[in-house]
């Protein structure tokens, strides 16, 4: 007698049902410590910064490994994870207390899943404060001349000064988020300006992106687009494509005057049109079968979460059918051929790519890419509702 072949259906429960066991056995060993950026040899090792234990709250990842905790918790009821992630909280806090690499961007992907989920879940004050006082420090880096968030470095360093790139769109949540919370309208404002400069020049005519664009901080002037990531400065960064897909949806939800669903739907488009027919991303889009060059499985989970937020926001019909179609296909061809399991691995998705020009965890797992998998498999086979 011979057993049907798995449904769609069958292969993500399953492959989520996988991610939660993977999640369980980590908290043996990260529990009020944190993992790696990436992977080394397909197993998290402890993060390091400075002379700080091993372990230590750093870096601007540590808020997937929170948030994968709440998200877990808010499926499986398990009281482990919830536990975890709680535990986690305070160190989030010591950050802004001490400045702990707090001076960039990277705030909303630090404390949305880590202290807004956490007011979400449990209706606590004290992270639903860490949380403002987090976009009040993302807000010192808003460049009124310019209209931007700075991305990295010191607002007086010369080579970084007037810098945004596209996974800051990701972080602009926080601020609608903040806006809504407080009644203070500066937080929302700021997201504006920002997402009005991003769908000006991070997004080039025929709908791939820019990974960083320049802006004279003073004047506002525009300078040019440039990779830090990318192949080359006029190829398209497939993880920043993702981030602009995913992002321009989920700023759509809090700003539909801007029309940014329409943005994210084209960059969809070219997304999905340069991808191999199996569906992981090479990690800068010029690439694809036959290149030799590596496969980023972070880019696709991300890009199916943002497929999936682009069907939330469309009516029923063709264009819903198509997008939900995708993100199906690419969060099925992750689950089998990038899903990670005991004792091989530690992480959940493997075959990701960190920065290829830096040399950065390659062919490995991240803490984004288990995250936004995760996430993907959660809102496909559960209806889970996401933390942006």
């Amino acid at each position: 007698m011979h057993s049907s072949p798995p449904t769609g259906d069958d292969v993500l429960e399953g492959a989520l049902d996988l991610a939660l066991g993977q999640l369980a056995a980590n908290l043996r060993r990260f529990t009020e410590r944190f993992p790696d950026d990436t992977t080394t040899a397909n197993h998290y090792t402890l993060r390091r910064y400075e002379d700080h234990p091993a372990g230590v709250n750093a870096g601007w990842t540590s808020g997937f490994w929170t948030g994968m905790l709440w998200m877990a918790y808010e499926l499986t009821g398990a009281m482990a994870f919830r536990q975890a992630a709680a535990s986690q909280l305070p160190s989030f806090a010591w950050r802004l207390e001490q400045d702990i690499q707090v001076d960039h961007h990277d705030l909303g992907f630090l404390y949305m899943p880590s202290a807004v989920a956490a007011w979400r879940i449990t209706g606590e004050t004290a992270p639903h404060r860490m949380a403002l006082q987090a976009a009040d420090r993302l807000m010192r880096r808003y460049l009124p001349g310019a209209g931007i968030i700075q991305a990295w470095g010191d607002l007086d360093d010369p080579a970084q000064r007037g810098r945004i790139i596209i996974d800051c769109l990701m972080n602009l949540p926080l601020l609608h988020w903040a806006s809504a919370q407080s009644g203070d309208g500066r937080y929302r404002q700021a997201a504006l300006s920002h997402l009005r400069q991003s769908r000006k020049y991070l997004v080039r005519p025929d709908h791939s992106s820019f990974h960083t664009y320049h802006f004279d901080p003073v004047t506002g002037d525009a300078l040019g687009g440039s990779t830090a990531q990318g192949a080359s400065d006029d190829s398209c960064w497939a993880r920043g494509q993702a981030w602009g897909i995913y992002g321009f949806a989920l700023n759509h939800r809090h700003a539909p005057e801007l029309g940014l669903l329409d943005i994210a739907c084209a960059q969809a488009d070219y997304f999905l049109a340069r991808l191999p027919e199996h569906g992981i991303a090479y990690w800068d889009l010029a690439y694809g079968d036959g290149s030799g060059e590596p496969w980023d499985s972070s880019a696709s989970a991300i890009a199916a979460c943002g497929l999936l937020e682009v069907c939330a926001l469309l009516p029923e019909g063709a264009l819903h059918a198509r997008y939900r179609a995708a993100a199906l296909h690419l969060l099925g061809s992750l689950a089998r051929r990038c899903a990670a399991r005991q004792p091989d691995s530690d992480a959940l998705l493997l075959h990701g790519v960190y920065s290829k020009p830096h040399g950065q965890g390659i062919d490995e797992a991240s803490l984004w890419g288990d995250f936004f998998y995760l996430e993907a498999l959660a809102r496909v086979t559960r209806g889970w509702t996401s933390y942006w």
